[in-house]
């Protein structure tokens, strides 16, 4: 009968935290509703070449959690073997915010922009939040050369493309070289701006499926915060990710003292 209750408190928890988390609202220029941001679309071409849309509603927490996805690497630590010998087996990504919220980092390719957010991992791990990349395709030598060169986290790939999908509203966010790249002045600015930082460009693989970021909360609180890349090159601003996920741990520790005093009472 406890257990049932306990259950029950749990569940109203989750309910409250997600209907917190669907009000965030913070300043830079984006208003988050549950929670989606993307960076805005410029005209292409003169107008002749029109931005494929973005979706406005964040993705059902009930999409990502069933996802199949592989571990390809651990978290690093000194000393360690450079990559996973042996396969291990396919998970449910519920598996890997069971216990901790999660930064997930969708990305098209693995490459040396993904350290901008590994190198902020000491905040991370103060806030209790973990950090996790997921590939849609799996080159050994790519991720050989990737991790932990420029990632020390733990790669995931996604094999069905389903966290891309989900980005998307469903389907993949994809654009074309010409109409993405070369007829878009923020694209063309992101690639600038990432070449004069000194970031290495890996152009190998598919290339032409966007990426994004997913904050979820811990167990089955849903998503915080979702960005999309919208224009090839956009990576979501970092005191964004910082920012949300001091809110998602300050909502957490709220609810855990509220339970706390009810079971106490």
């Amino acid at each position: 009968m406890q257990s049932m209750t306990s259950s029950k408190r749990s569940a109203a928890t989750d309910a409250s935290l997600e209907q917190s988390l669907a009000s965030f609202k913070i300043k830079d220029g984006h208003v988050f509703k549950g929670i989606v941001a993307a960076l805005p679309a410029e005209p292409r071409a003169c107008g002749c070449v029109q931005p494929p849309p973005v979706v406005e509603s964040v993705a059902p927490y009930s999409i990502i959690e069933n996802i199949s996805v592989q571990k390809l690497t651990p978290e690093y630590k000194i000393g360690m073997e450079r990559l996973v010998k042996t396969k291990t087996p396919p998970m449910k990504a519920l598996e890997i915010w069971r216990d901790k919220p999660a930064v997930v980092l969708c990305i098209r390719r693995p490459g040396a922009e993904a350290h901008r957010l590994y190198a902020k991992k000491p905040i991370f791990d103060a806030l209790g939040v973990q950090l996790f990349v997921v590939l849609h395709e799996h080159i050994e030598a790519e991720v050989k050369d990737f991790w932990p060169r420029y990632w020390g986290g733990v790669v995931l790939h996604d094999r069905g493309m389903e966290f891309f999908k989900a980005l998307g509203g469903g389907k993949l966010l994809k654009d074309k070289f010409i109409s993405g790249f070369l007829f878009n002045p923020r694209a063309i600015a992101n690639y600038k701006r990432a070449k004069a930082m000194g970031v290495e460009q890996n152009f190998k693989g598919e290339g032409e499926i966007k990426g994004g970021l997913f904050i979820v909360g811990r167990g089955r609180s849903g998503i915080a915060y979702q960005f999309i890349e919208r224009n090839f090159g956009d990576w979501a601003p970092l005191t964004e990710v910082i920012d949300i996920c001091a809110r998602l741990q300050n909502k957490l520790q709220s609810q855990e003292s509220i339970k706390s005093s009810q079971q106490h009472g």
